[in-house]
């Protein structure tokens, strides 16, 4: 791609620098204010913006490990912008990124192109009986509270809430729900997207099947998404909670593996903190008068110890808010590594890791979600070969770039070591990755992959900052 200059008016312009043309000849935007005629960007209900500032913000994410600076960033105010944008990109050798709330953590959401920022598509435009329909900049703690105001809930919530509804579905979306109803992911009913030619087309599990499917969880290779329709299921009012601690790895695991089999948890997590008892975070989502039975819920998991609360519904579902915003602010690089393990592999592999983990490299806490593999199942979201998985994820931070970069490194050969044992990753985190890994990745789903790609984004304008195509 042309190296896009910014004309010298429209960075003196600042915030107000809204481009309304595109200079082809010296690959430059173009401000109303700037006298040489360019190719007219085409009428928008938003806005395209040049300034310093939107453009620092779109280069940046929650792993504040990545940098790349787009040439402008569009607010659009519909979806018709998007694809005004993307078929003007097709034309013109531009790349396209959407932006969700940026909580990547390697530049997945980043383009040297122009970014799009979906905060300002932001409706929640019904919620009828057993789903909502809402645009795709909506964070999740909005739509879960407009929701409940209606007794109905998504069945399944990532832990935290503020993270848009686009970016998750572009991923997978997983939570402790996850043992019941699948990823995010799971729970969609139908989509509206603009492909990378620049097609606003709606989709369903029937109408246009491979293009829905290819989506959720697609990593935004194909289509933007800009509106969609999930799945509501009633609510309950209350969430208790129980805190089981075992001494090893193994015991942890085995107490997983029997509440996993029988579902008696409505939310089944645990935790491995290097130093620290090994937990088990088991919840039971119900509504008074009816009661959890707790001698049957702990039948059989045979814990050190047992701690019960009882919460709020929405209070469990946004209790590390306030955590995260606190990370946020301290702006530390975050190479997270998030990967799917085997069931047979899960208790060697991780023994291992958390071996040669210190509790600063862990980033605190070690999460484990076990899933069953069945309930799984947008085709590009790629699992081990097991009727069992675990989710390993080590949420780190770290204070300085020398330590980020070298916590990269130690992704880098962890990431190896999963794939060794059947594993595969969750590609939220920091793990660099050629073309052959992603080749490996996506394993007997990698011409179908591609096909795809060349079908809905045959000029490769969409989603570059995940590396899977350069």
């Amino acid at each position: 791609m042309h190296k896009v200059n910014i004309s010298r008016r429209a960075v003196l312009a600042g915030a107000a620098a809204t481009v309304v043309a595109f200079d082809p000849v010296n690959m430059g935007w173009l401000t109303a204010a700037d006298a040489t005629p360019g190719v007219r960007l085409p009428n928008l209900d938003g806005e395209i913006v040049v300034d310093e500032k939107s453009r620092t913000e779109a280069a940046d994410d929650y792993g504040h490990l990545v940098h790349r600076v787009p040439i402008a960033v569009l607010r659009p105010g519909s979806a018709q912008d998007i694809q005004k944008l993307v078929r003007f990109a097709n034309r013109h050798g531009l790349t396209v990124a959407m932006r969700g709330q940026g909580h990547s953590t390697y530049g997945q959401a980043q383009a040297s192109g122009v970014v799009i920022d979906s905060s300002t598509l932001s409706t929640i435009h019904r919620i009828g009986n057993g789903h909502a329909t809402v645009d795709s900049g909506v964070r999740w703690l909005d739509l879960i509270k407009a929701t409940l105001a209606a007794g109905q809930t998504p069945p399944v919530a990532t832990d935290y809430l503020g993270l848009s509804v686009g970016g998750t579905l572009s991923v997978g979306g997983i939570g402790g729900a996850t043992s019941h109803h699948g990823l995010l992911v799971d729970n969609v009913l139908s989509l509206e997207v603009v492909t990378g030619t620049g097609e606003l087309l709606r989709c369903s599990p029937a109408v246009r099947p491979d293009l829905f499917h290819a989506v959720l969880g697609g990593l935004g290779q194909f289509a933007v998404i800009t509106r969609a329709t999930v799945r509501l299921i009633p609510a309950p009012t209350t969430a208790r909670v129980y805190h089981l601690t075992y001494p090893d790895l193994r015991s942890l695991t085995a107490a997983q593996r029997v509440a996993l089999r029988d579902g008696r948890f409505s939310y089944l997590e645990g935790q491995a903190t290097p130093g620290a008892p090994f937990l088990l975070e088991g919840v039971a989502y119900h509504t008074p008068p009816a009661a959890p039975d707790d001698t049957a819920l702990l039948s059989g998991l045979a814990p050190s110890s047992v701690q019960i609360t009882e919460m709020p519904y929405f209070d469990w579902l946004n209790r590390i808010w306030d955590v995260v915003q606190q990370l946020m602010a301290l702006c530390l690089p975050g190479p997270w590594i998030n990967l799917f393990l085997p069931d047979e592999a899960t208790d060697a592999y991780v023994t291992n890791l958390l071996a040669e983990t210190t509790p600063a490299d862990a980033g605190g806490v070690v999460l484990l979600y076990p899933v069953l593999r069945s309930r799984i199942r947008q085709p590009f979201v790629r699992l081990p070969d097991s009727p069992v998985v675990f989710l390993l994820a080590l949420l780190r931070a770290t204070p300085t770039p020398e330590d980020a970069q070298r916590l990269i490194r130690v992704n880098r050969a962890q990431y190896e070591r999963a794939v060794a044992v059947g594993g595969t990753h969750y590609p939220v985190g920091a793990i660099p990755l050629t073309q052959p890994d992603w080749q490996t990745h996506y394993g007997d789903q990698w011409r179908s992959f591609r096909a795809t790609k060349h079908r809905y984004d045959p000029h490769h304008v969409l989603g570059p900052g995940q590396g899977i195509f350069q």
